[in-house]
């Protein structure tokens, strides 16, 4: 009876601990960012192109235009994602579009919300800097702790994903 009420008061501060730390810490920031080897317009031309979508974005599948024009601000999608073998939509609302230098998004789902904006600042010899921000806020008590627990991952993901941008890019052989 005594090391159930150790196992019982071990779980009560667990579960005390992951709920404190999803309302001190509902929302999680991080940034990323890579050099190009391409100039601007080249790296936006690679990186908006939606058939290259796949072999960057891990687990991306395919987008639907849910109203407006594609690619311009206002425009929403639904973004099919898999991971797990299980297919996700996320609800995409494009916030800003500045050709060759800005991209800006919100991602809805059930689970969570993101603001993700990625830059391209062209540098000397034909370089380009390409970095990305993203703010990620759980929907939910629940949510909100796990999603405070997920920033190493989440920034692990995009990592890989512009890195696997930054190859497609470099190797780039197509004139848009």
């Amino acid at each position: 009876m005594k090391y159930l009420k150790y196992l019982l008061g071990l779980f009560l501060l667990l579960s005390l601990i992951f709920f404190l730390k999803g309302f001190f810490t509902p929302t999680i920031s991080y940034d990323c960012e890579i050099l190009v080897n391409k100039p601007a317009n080249e790296a936006w031309a690679v990186m908006s192109d939606e058939t290259k979508l796949p072999e960057w974005i891990k687990g991306f599948k395919r987008t639907e235009l849910v109203s407006g024009t594609a690619n311009s601000v206002g425009s929403v999608s639904n973004v099919y994602v898999e991971d797990r073998g299980q297919e996700m939509v996320m609800k995409e609302t494009i916030m800003a579009v500045t050709p060759n230098e800005l991209l800006a998004m919100q991602f809805s789902m059930d689970f969570m919300d993101m603001d993700y904006e990625i830059t391209f600042n062209e540098q000397k010899n034909g370089k380009t800097l390409i970095r990305s921000k993203s703010t990620t806020t759980g929907n939910g008590i629940i949510a909100k702790s796990i999603v405070s627990f997920m920033t190493a991952s989440m920034k692990a993901q995009e990592d890989a994903n512009l890195n696997s941008l930054k190859k497609l890019i470099e190797e780039n052989t197509k004139n848009y």
